[in-house]
């Protein structure tokens, strides 16, 4: 397989990381976070207009195409500028999720606006073990009651995409499928909260909420398949970002050592701390290559290695992830820590990422299992 990216993927990037460069810069993203939304409208707006938001949307319905491997630059760049913007959770998450799964007319009536950046998703899927959220049958529609303890970017949706028990113990295989929830409808309460890395998220309480069935919820086969292959997207896509933070961290450890003097010597000259940039960078090309592996697998899932090699790609990023931001931070010193300074933000990143779709321990456990 040839793992080099397009001429066209290249000129999408470069054109994301220059509007990128222009309107992110750290201290732009702190006033962003630090907005009553969390994450900026007028970029969103922008990333439409660029096409970045479409990209993975069928061209019948109004997006550009696309698959995992094509959007694996773009979300790099999205995640090397820290960005706050839903596009994880509405397009990548939402928007898979709606096109595996919702009927034609379904499609027909979300997925063009998600495209063109007026319609938001969010994805309510993780809950606690032991405590699933359930759908019973309510005349025509359906009824939801249960919580969601993590929803990204919740607040800023038009609709939930909630994955509810219809069938089955808690501990079936099968059993679960996907319902569109209006944030607005009676019995919905969100408790808004930011991650740690300033990211808006919500706990989502559903107590006898009218939803509407996203496709066929009797054909449990086939909505198994698209919450998996939904999940698979996100798992991909998280491993994008972090590549992207790690490529932050490192960009800014390289340019430190390189210019900081002490007792009149530049750092970097100093062999330790040499040898660990060194070290950063092989962590960085080894993920960086763990993450198009991820990307070549979500396009493929369902396939019996699909699992395996998703797994193994975000074990793997997220060990590397973690030890090269911390090797950013000691590399800077006291000023590493601070609030002020981005690098200490590149780590928040990846840790939020690692725990979205099973962080490093969930990953061990799921190759254990199969003995991979």
């Amino acid at each position: 397989m040839n793992f080099e990216i397009t001429q066209e993927q290249l000129l999408l990037s470069e054109s994301l990381s220059r509007l990128l460069g222009d309107h992110y810069g750290f201290e732009q993203r702190r006033t962003i976070a630090a907005s009553a939304e969390g994450w900026s409208p007028q970029v969103w707006r922008q990333l439409a207009e660029l096409g970045v938001l479409a990209l993975g949307i069928p061209e019948a319905h109004g997006g550009l195409g696309g698959t995992a491997v094509d959007r694996l630059p773009l979300l790099e760049a999205l995640g090397r500028a820290l960005t706050l913007e839903p596009v994880l959770a509405s397009c990548v998450l939402g928007g898979t999720a709606v096109h595996l799964a919702g009927s034609e007319a379904q499609k027909d009536a979300l997925l063009p606006p998600l495209a063109a950046g007026e319609l938001r998703l969010a994805w309510a899927d993780e809950e606690e073990e032991g405590a699933p959220t359930c759908a019973v049958r309510d005349g025509d529609g359906w009824r939801l009651d249960g919580r969601k303890p993590l929803v990204l970017h919740a607040d800023a949706a038009g609709w939930l995409v909630v994955s509810a028990r219809v069938a089955g113990d808690v501990n079936a295989t099968q059993g679960v499928a996907l319902f569109l929830v209006d944030p607005a409808a009676a019995g919905v309460g969100l408790r808004r909260f930011r991650l740690v890395d300033d990211t808006p998220a919500a706990e989502l309480t559903l107590r006898g909420v009218a939803a509407s069935a996203l496709g066929d919820p009797a054909d449990l086969a086939h909505q198994h398949a698209a919450i998996q292959a939904t999940l698979d997207a996100g798992t991909a896509a998280a491993c994008a970002g972090m590549i992207g933070a790690m490529d932050k961290a490192f960009e800014l450890s390289t340019g430190y050592v390189t210019t900081r003097k002490q007792f009149g010597r530049l750092i970097g000259e100093y062999q330790a701390l040499r040898h660990r940039i060194a070290e950063m960078k092989v962590s960085l090309e080894i993920a960086r290559s763990m993450a198009m592996a991820a990307a070549v697998a979500a396009d493929d899932t369902g396939s019996p290695a699909s699992g395996i090699e998703l797994a193994r790609a975000k074990l793997v990023i997220g060990r590397h992830a973690r030890l090269l931001c911390q090797a950013a931070i000691q590399s800077h010193g006291g000023i590493g820590m601070t609030e002020e300074y981005a690098v200490g933000h590149c780590l928040r990143r990846v840790h939020v990422l690692d725990h979205l779709c099973g962080d490093v321990d969930a990953q061990a456990a799921r190759l254990a299992r199969v003995g991979a």
